[in-house]
């Protein structure tokens, strides 16, 4: 269109869209509406039922960069900065991997795995306050040289973390309360599935850690966004090296998305996912079970008896998955499809003796 000329909704959708058909884009109207509705700040509806509304000289300008961007085949999401993920919006930007809905099948299962939210829980087989104060107080390594050595711990508490009991004896409400959960969420990314699990069951005290410095900021400016920090703390560190050592054997919950995608699909992926987004967070070795192995004997160790892990893994990797996770001495394994029908998540439990 000219610079001249009036931009309406309808002028800019018809515009949009057939330039990012000579792009290649595979869905050109979808990504016209995300873009013109995110430059104008409309929801779809809108622009369809205000199609001969101008653009204003800002939003024009906006709406050019964004085109220019999605024709180079960068992500939607990191154009807008932002995706719904079930019950909340997080940040998103390159450099972190943006979240998916099979990834919401992922938070789902691991919540399954918890007790229900307000559902009491003797203080006889919970930590006294100083080892709940330790296990969800952790640092962030100072720089990327000291992501390989364990996070310190540090002295700051939650102000609701459970004190001991001071009698076995006792018969007031005091035996029996709706203690804390405590989840370990291992390459956190953007911190989705972390604050998730906070956000939707408020007994839980989640430390999410990454090993890349990008995504741990991201996860942060997450958790701040949406009030949570006073229940998830984010570490950087590789996997679960920051979970303090007294943590050790007293996890409710391990839950992660590591990178799963076998060295030989790798070569497949889209373009703007291969073209943009972290191959850190992608590349799950040979046979894409790489980091898998290393979690499970991990999650062996930092379970509780009877506590559950949920990991997101490749749809062509599950029964192998399954058998690496009993082989660790986990039970009940259970493979879960995504909204596709695919294999993609594997529940677990640590034994309860």
């Amino acid at each position: 269109m000219a610079e001249r000329d009036i931009w309406t909704v309808k002028a800019a959708l018809e515009w949009t869209v057939g330039y990012l058909e000579r792009k290649g884009d595979e869905n050109p109207r979808l990504s016209a509406e995300w873009l013109i509705g995110e430059a104008c700040g409309l929801r779809r509806i809108e622009l369809y039922t205000g199609l001969e509304r101008p653009l204003s000289l800002k939003e024009r300008d906006t709406l050019r960069d964004y085109v220019s961007r999605r024709g180079r085949g960068e992500p939607l999401q990191y154009i807008t900065g932002e995706v719904a993920f079930r019950h909340v919006a997080v940040k998103v930007r390159p450099g972190v991997l943006i979240p998916r809905p099979e990834t919401e099948v992922l938070v789902s299962e691991a919540l399954a795995l918890l007790p229900a939210a307000g559902r009491p829980c003797a203080l006889d087989s919970r930590m006294t306050e100083a080892e709940s104060e330790e296990l969800l107080a952790a640092r962030a390594a100072q720089d990327a040289t000291e992501v390989d050595q364990p996070a310190a711990e540090s002295s700051a508490a939650f102000s609701d973390a459970p004190g001991p009991r001071t009698s076995s004896a006792s018969t007031d409400d005091s035996s029996s309360v709706a203690a804390p959960l405590f989840v370990a969420d291992l390459c956190t990314g953007s911190g989705c599935i972390a604050c998730s699990i906070a956000y939707e069951h408020p007994r839980t005290r989640v430390i999410a850690t990454d090993i890349a410095p990008e995504a741990v900021a991201l996860a942060r400016e997450n958790v701040d966004a949406l009030g949570l920090s006073d229940r998830v703390r984010v570490v950087q560190c590789d996997l679960g090296q920051g979970v303090p050592a007294s943590a050790m054997g007293r996890l409710d919950l391990v839950v992660s998305n590591p990178p799963y995608v076998p060295a030989s699909v790798l070569s497949e992926i889209p373009r703007e996912v291969a073209d943009f987004e972290p191959a850190l967070a992608l590349d799950g070795g040979e046979d894409g079970l790489d980091v898998l192995r290393r979690l499970l004997p991990w999650c062996a160790r930092a379970l509780k008896p009877g506590g559950g892990a949920a990991f997101e893994l490749h749809e062509t990797r599950l029964d192998e998955a399954a058998a690496l996770a009993r082989a660790a001495g986990f039970e009940d394994a259970r493979v879960v499809p995504d909204l596709a029908g695919r294999p993609r998540v594997l529940t677990v439990r640590k034994p309860v003796a």
